[in-house]
């Protein structure tokens, strides 16, 4: 799981638009989390919090970027800001418009441990 969230980071830097190499980002942050890496997780999270927050983003995908940062600082051991982004996941949840979307993110969000 590791290497091929690696190689695909490794892909999109080669060949995809910023966008892409962001994605990239937030699975390297899924990955290390879900494997108690918290340090790089979070790191990797921050990174791609900061570019999907800073912009127009769809709802989905800002739900992801709560969803995913709460669980790299959940591995990371950082316990105000896993809170903050738990929180902020739970409400990004609710505001997807689309059922099918909302439960994929539900999907990913059930394996953030809660604050």
């Amino acid at each position: 799981m590791l290497d091929a969230a690696h190689a695909s980071a490794w892909h999109w830097s080669a060949v995809g638009t910023e966008l892409n190499r962001m994605r990239s980002t937030m699975l390297l942050a899924e990955v290390h989390a879900l494997l108690g890496f918290g340090a790089s997780a979070l790191r990797y999270a921050e990174e791609m919090r900061a570019y999907f927050v800073g912009r127009e983003t769809p709802d989905w995908e800002l739900a992801f970027t709560h969803v995913i940062h709460a669980h790299a600082a959940s591995a990371a051991g950082s316990v105000e800001v896993h809170r903050a982004a738990y929180e902020k996941a739970l409400t990004a949840i609710k505001a997807i418009a689309d059922e099918e979307d909302r439960a994929i993110v539900h999907k990913t969000f059930c394996q953030v441990p809660m604050p």
